[in-house]
């Protein structure tokens, strides 16, 4: 009985495979509908709670990990949306996110390192045909941030005539296209950039010399507040600017791993990556050099993003953070490309989400 009954199962289980086969075309297109029915025009911004929202469109580096975007985030305070940064891929996790590019009120950039800003055409695109805007997307950042996006506009220029000559005016409008530069000067330590419908958006300086102007933002709305470091060696113009932020999202690279990885290169006569290996970790933090600003500044929860070297499971966290734990009393999230972050109005939780 129980041959028969193993006979009988290893029949239907070929019978389904080969129907998986024979009718491949059609299943497949019903998975397709299916996935469209529940997946197109998502909008997982019109949902959230009234308050700040961090989410983490990319958290990588120039290093290649196919997990993670570059350096990429967007703040969501009530009705208004800001992208922090646009490395390759961040554009496109904005979308796998549900996060509408056309509400996008603007980009602000940190500074003008190629993996913070070599998203800005796709970003631009979708921000102009996904909702027939009629205006540029407002690009913020300190003096020099028009040289960046009138290279943008020169590049996108005749692919916007064809996206107008193509679908018309009313789908894309010839006043949409492109960017627009929103400079803003830091004369001293910090700077408040926008206050809006209950929402301050501070500037503050960075150490990532030789990278100059290179900044911060400090987010706050009612109540409620959040810090995006930049890229930064360990910051204590940051701590100050960001005391009392109860999020602080922070770069981080692991000079201890960064140090192997050099060593590697070197045993196989790679010496010219080797020296930019060595060079990049005088100007960025570590995680522990992270977790002690968070203590400095108070946070309730670090994140680290722009993660270096690239990380490939969470398996390696416990390595990556090293003691970064025993330097700070909050919570410590490894960032990770979707993962979204909420500090609702009129309360003190943080709540974590996922939404790629």
């Amino acid at each position: 009985m129980f041959k028969k009954l193993i006979l009988i199962s290893a029949v239907l289980i070929s019978a389904v495979i080969a129907s998986a086969f024979l009718f491949q075309k059609q299943i497949g297109m019903a998975l397709f509908e299916r996935a469209i029915e529940s997946r197109v025009g998502t909008d997982n911004v019109a949902g959230l709670e009234d308050g700040l929202h961090v989410g983490l469109c990319g958290t990588g580096s120039p290093l290649p990990n196919p997990d993670r975007a570059g350096p990429c985030n967007v703040v969501i305070a009530g009705k208004q949306m800001y992208v922090v940064d646009i490395g390759e891929g961040g554009a496109r996790n904005l979308n796998l996110m549900a996060i509408p590019a056309p509400e996008i009120d603007g980009l602000l950039l940190t500074h003008f390192h190629s993996d913070h800003v070599d998203g800005i055409g796709p970003l631009m695109l979708f921000h102009w045909t996904q909702g027939a805007s009629k205006a540029p997307l407002p690009v913020h950042g300190p003096t020099g941030v028009e040289a960046i996006v009138d290279g943008f506009n020169a590049a996108y220029a005749t692919d916007n005539t064809y996206r107008t000559a193509h679908h018309g005016e009313k789908i894309a409008p010839s006043t949409g296209g492109g960017a627009e530069a929103r400079p803003f000067e830091m004369t001293g330590e910090m700077a408040v950039i926008l206050e809006k419908d209950g929402l301050k958006i501070t500037a503050f300086k960075v150490d990532h010399d030789p990278v100059v102007p290179a900044v911060g933002y400090r987010f706050d709305y009612k109540e409620r507040s959040a810090c995006i470091s930049g890229d930064t060696a360990k910051s204590a113009n940051l701590e100050r600017v960001c005391e009392g932020a109860e999020l602080l999202v922070h770069e981080a690279l692991a000079s201890h791993m960064v140090k192997q990885m050099t060593a590697g290169l070197e045993k196989r006569g790679m010496d010219n990556v080797a020296i930019i290996t060595k060079d990049i970790m005088d100007y960025h933090a570590t995680p522990t050099e992270a977790a002690e600003s968070a203590q400095a500044a108070g946070a309730k929860q670090l994140v680290l993003s722009h993660l270096v070297p690239p990380i490939p499971s969470s398996y390696f966290y416990p390595a990556f953070l090293a003691d970064a734990p025993d330097k700070f009393d909050g919570k410590i999230t490894v960032g990770e490309d979707g993962m979204l972050f909420s500090l609702p109005a009129g309360k003190t939780n943080i709540e974590q989400t996922q939404l790629k």
